[in-house]
């Protein structure tokens, strides 16, 4: 399988995706956005991956690349094709599916539980997605806008900061506003990179308790990332 993913800064890259679809033997390949890279043509991959970065959907005028994205994004799903967004990338996917983002009443930074939204069975999502959504799971965070549902998603997730956490749009759209793909590598990058968003905040972690993570978090997260992928490419 050909998969393609939108890549913000430098410093947010797949973390353990990358790893996941080199098992899987899937071909990955890249838009560095910041970078004036042009999108892809729409029969050049199969399944697309948005990740995250530090600016808003509505920068547009500080990042002109965000008009482009969101033109392709809106090809992409009215196509049919499988897509992934996690952080800014699911508050891209919520903003072309014409819902509202804005800033979320807390930051969210740290490690901090989800839980499965009431209501989410088989009966309203497929069942091969039902089985891969655990109850609760700590994962890790770092946000400060949220968006409203678009019109036809359900929403996974919610947490005490944060309602809307996740949501599923024709089965075959993800968004996530948490990262799943976080790899000790990769939260140190964004602390070396964010760190002047650490203050004093109800649900804001301090830099050590943020790298202090014990493994199991991360080989817990990361599993749950490759069952949300394996579901995706099975739409394909």
């Amino acid at each position: 399988m050909k998969i393609h993913w939108l890549q913000h800064v430098t410093f947010e890259g797949l973390g353990s995706i990358e790893k996941w679809a080199q098992e899987k033997g899937h071909v990955l390949s890249c838009t560095r956005l910041y970078a004036g890279e042009l999108v892809p043509a729409l029969e050049a991959f199969d399944l697309l991956i948005v990740m995250g970065g530090p600016m808003g959907v509505h920068d547009q005028d500080k990042y002109p690349w965000l008009r482009e994205e969101k033109t392709f994004l809106r090809r992409v799903i009215a196509a049919g094709k499988p897509v992934l967004g996690v952080c800014l990338g699911a508050q891209l996917l919520a903003d072309v599916l014409e819902a509202q983002v804005m800033d979320n009443t807390e930051k969210e930074i740290g490690w901090f539980p989800v839980e499965r939204a009431s209501g989410v069975s088989a009966c309203v999502v497929p069942e091969q997605l039902e089985r891969v959504l655990p109850l609760r799971q700590t994962v890790f965070h770092w946000h400060g806008d949220t968006f409203t549902l678009p019109e036809k998603a359900m929403r996974l997730y919610s947490s005490a900061a944060c309602v809307n956490q996740a949501f599923v749009y024709e089965d075959r759209v993800i968004g996530l506003q948490f990262h799943l793909e976080t790899t000790p590598a990769s939260v140190t990058a964004l602390v070396e990179n964010c760190r002047a968003e650490l203050g004093p905040a109800p649900w804001i972690q301090k830099e050590e308790e943020i790298l202090a993570a014990a493994g199991d978090f991360f080989a817990e997260i990361n599993s749950w990332m490759g069952a949300l992928l394996d579901y995706l490419a099975q739409q394909v």
